[in-house]
């Protein structure tokens, strides 16, 4: 996965995804909102999580993938490797954080079409 390939991906799936900056680097967003964003070095996204205990269940359960560092503890993201970020694990990961920086309205909207 790359990051342009993740960006197509957040694009094609979910409604009013932009991509834009977020902490200096590029980022996809929602409603002014940054829901994923690329690390400084360009080999790693930061997903916004739902809680901060999702974060120790996906480290643990796909450590090649996710991962986090001490500046991340106790914020509900977590960092993946887009080396190792496969199709179906990155929308799943992008439809989750999107929804929780998307409006409640286009939620509902989305999961009504």
């Amino acid at each position: 996965m790359t990051w342009e390939q993740l960006c197509k991906l957040g694009k094609e799936l979910l409604p009013e995804v932009v991509v834009d900056s977020w902490y200096g680097t590029p980022a996809l967003k929602v409603g002014g909102k940054g829901f994923v964003r690329l690390k400084e070095a360009g080999k790693d996204v930061v997903f916004v999580l739902e809680d901060v205990t999702e974060q120790a269940v996906l480290c643990e359960n796909q450590p090649a993938v996710y991962y986090i560092t001490d500046h991340y503890k106790g914020y509900a993201v977590v960092l993946a490797r887009l080396a190792k970020l496969k199709t179906a694990e990155a929308k799943l990961r992008l439809e989750r954080a999107w929804r929780v920086k998307a409006p409640k309205q286009l939620v509902e909207e989305f999961d009504d079409a």
